[in-house]
């Protein structure tokens, strides 16, 4: 004979009593980890976590450091604790939900002021106050009755076939039987008590309650990630707009600059075109007096009758004037073309100078503390005491064998490591007749020679052979060695730029390309080649005042 199905209503009270403690998981969210006890006054740590504002200050109070209880999270400075104004408010709402849904239970013993019940007793089939549970507690027969917490629907708690206690649980059917269930329908099937369901069922719930709350914590703590990288990006954008209002009134002071010199030369060019003028006119005035004589003088002779008067005159009245062929002198209406393709060649240059040197001031503004990291240091090479240096030497040190160290080449990275945004660093080369720098990906092969190319995670610029470079593996032609390197990296953008620092003067830029991992300043003395290559590497500090 078929046990009968528990209708939904008696199935959901059975599983409220498997369950009486987890049936409400949002409780487990209201819960002081410190305390215990619901939430009173919350507040919420910079790293996300809510407690008791009293028993996260007393925590603090008595401890050295201010660290999260939750996530031992340290904080150097110890946070301005404000009320979670949300999380009191879904609180309180919680606590009226609570009480609306659970009745008060009233002692049966009571006769006229009914007390409220502390326990239901399932053999018994009644609910009993403090005062008239003492017999339960008391006598031995008692005793072994039944107990749990008070209810109005004690029958829904008793088998209705057998009429005994519901004490245990067939995992087989996913339903509660009494003992005497063992032996007829549910005999021989998988049975434990409901304390060990219970109990299984409790782990797997505070199991999935931690996931949900290591959830919340996490979508918390993505929120402030995006708020702090909205804040950080407001900050960005304010200085990258000051610092566009700078270059270009600095250009258009230069424009400026460059308009007055040009209309400077125009005025002069005009000036002395004027003065030109007034001297070829004056010119002109006194040949014209003399050719005026001359004509008076002419017509005398040739008017004379005195011929012994005009053969003795002919000679020095015939000899040439002294004068300009004005035929040959032409006039100016407009300034030279030539002079206005310098003036504006002049200007380009100036603008051109201008915006490189803009871009430069705008890329410095990026500069970052970079430090060499002597775990990834190849065996023989020599670092400084403040890791900003770094040489080849002859001698191979012994080093503690760590993945991190390249082991073959003779490589170190930065210390810092960057995942997003932009940043710079400048790398003294004076008197190295080889070197290499650039950045690397975390993940580059450290144990074995690599050619440095994107592919194999390295954006480099190399010199070899002391006038030789390479970007990667390609060819560069360049007028003058650089003496110090300027390094710039737009994560974002993908992009990977190397600078004359002195001259101020673009290299090379590696574009579009596509970074998914941690990236590493990278350095490479190179060789010592027997004391030719011994000066160091050396990282300098950013001067963007020039």
């Amino acid at each position: 004979m078929e046990e009968a199905s528990p209708s939904p209503k008696r199935q959901k009270l059975i599983e409220s009593h498997l369950m009486p403690s987890s049936s409400d998981p949002m409780s487990a969210e209201l819960q002081c980890a410190i305390c215990l006890d619901v939430f009173n006054d919350p507040v919420t740590t910079p790293c996300g976590h809510n407690f008791c504002k009293i028993c996260l200050k007393k925590c603090w109070d008595n401890s050295e450091n201010c660290r999260c209880p939750n996530c031992k999270e340290i904080f150097e400075k110890r946070p301005e604790l404000k009320i979670n104004t949300t999380l009191r408010n879904l609180m309180d709402e919680h606590k009226k939900t609570t009480a609306e849904k659970q009745p008060e239970v009233f002692c049966d013993i009571c006769d006229e002021v009914k007390l409220k019940a502390v326990k239901s007793c399932l053999v018994c089939r009644r609910s009993y106050c403090k005062i008239h549970l003492g017999s339960h507690l008391r006598e031995t027969g008692l005793k072994k009755h039944k107990l749990i917490d008070p209810v109005n629907n004690l029958q829904d708690y008793i088998c209705q076939k057998h009429e005994r206690p519901l004490e245990l649980f067939c995992r087989d059917d996913q339903t509660c039987v009494c003992w005497s269930c063992t032996d007829g329908d549910h005999k021989n099937h998988n049975t434990v008590t409901l304390e060990k369901e219970t109990e299984e069922r409790k782990t797997k719930l505070l199991k999935t309650q931690t996931d949900v709350q290591q959830k919340i914590q996490d979508r918390i703590k993505k929120i402030q990630d995006i708020k702090h990288s909205a804040k950080l990006r407001r900050r960005n954008t304010e200085k990258e707009k000051a610092a566009s209002v700078e270059i270009f009134t600095d250009l258009i002071r230069s424009i400026e600059r460059s308009q007055s010199e040009l209309m400077k030369m125009m005025e002069e060019k005009q000036k002395a075109a004027e003065k030109q003028d007034e001297d070829l006119i004056k010119d002109l005035k006194q040949e014209i007096t003399e050719l005026k004589r001359r004509n008076t003088e002419l017509e005398k002779i040739t008017n004379t009758e005195d011929h012994l008067h005009l053969i003795q005159s002919h000679s020095s009245i015939c000899r040439p004037l002294n004068i300009k062929n004005w035929l040959e002198i032409s006039m100016k209406t407009h300034v030279s073309v030539q002079d206005m393709r310098r003036s504006l060649t002049k200007l380009q240059e100036t603008l051109q100078e201008k915006i490189g040197e803009a871009e430069f001031k705008w890329m410095q503004q990026y500069a970052v503390d970079v430090t060499l990291d002597p775990d990834t240091a190849n065996p023989y090479l020599i670092l400084s005491d403040d890791n900003k240096q770094v040489s080849c030497g002859n001698i191979k040190h012994k080093l503690p064998n760590n993945p991190k160290r390249f082991d073959t080449c003779g490589n170190v990275l930065g210390k810092q490591g960057f995942s997003s945004g932009r940043f710079y660093y400048e790398v003294q080369v004076k008197g190295k007749t080889g070197w290499q720098l650039g950045v690397a990906r975390e993940s580059v092969n450290r144990k074995e020679k690599t050619t440095l190319t994107p592919t194999n995670g390295f954006w480099t610029l190399t010199l070899m052979k002391k006038n030789e470079y390479l970007a990667s593996d390609d060819p560069l032609s360049l007028k003058v060695g650089p003496q110090k390197v300027g390094v710039f990296v737009d994560y974002e953008e993908g992009l990977v730029s190397f600078y004359d620092v002195e001259s101020r003067s673009h290299i090379y830029s590696f574009t579009d390309q596509s970074f998914n991992e941690k990236l590493y300043p990278y350095f490479s003395p190179c060789l010592n080649n027997k004391g030719k290559n011994s000066s160091p590497l050396i990282i300098t500090p950013v001067n963007n005042n020039k």
